[in-house]
């Protein structure tokens, strides 16, 4: 239905700041949509999701660093992260979320985001 792509990870030294964001091939303002993250060796995890209404949900090891929002115009999702940790560093992903929160969409290649001490 709807093709994603992530962009904007990269290192970052901890206490630092990055911006994803999520674009999408089509329309998705009625959409949830959420920013999922795997570390190695760890299960996949959703830490924001924003629903096509503007209401937000964050993971609680993010609450109050990270901030999750979207372009209907541009038809991206974004996550601003403040306050990087170390513990942060993992492939970040987006996806579209159903009313049951599963995500409905393929999974794409993510951005990769390192945070250093």
């Amino acid at each position: 239905q709807v093709q994603l792509v992530e962009s904007g990870g990269g290192l970052v030294q901890a206490g630092g700041s990055l911006k994803l964001s999520c674009v999408a091939s089509r329309s998705i303002l009625s959409i949830t949509a959420g920013w999922y993250r795997q570390a190695p060796g760890k299960q996949r995890e959703l830490v924001a999701s924003i629903s096509g209404g503007g209401s937000t949900n964050y993971e609680d090891s993010v609450k109050g660093r990270f901030i999750i929002s979207r372009s209907i115009a541009r038809n991206t999702v974004y996550l601003q992260m403040n306050s990087l940790k170390p513990e942060d560093t993992a492939v970040y992903y987006c996806n579209l979320i159903n009313s049951w929160g599963a995500a409905i969409g393929s999974w794409s290649q993510g951005t990769q985001v390192t945070v250093s001490s």
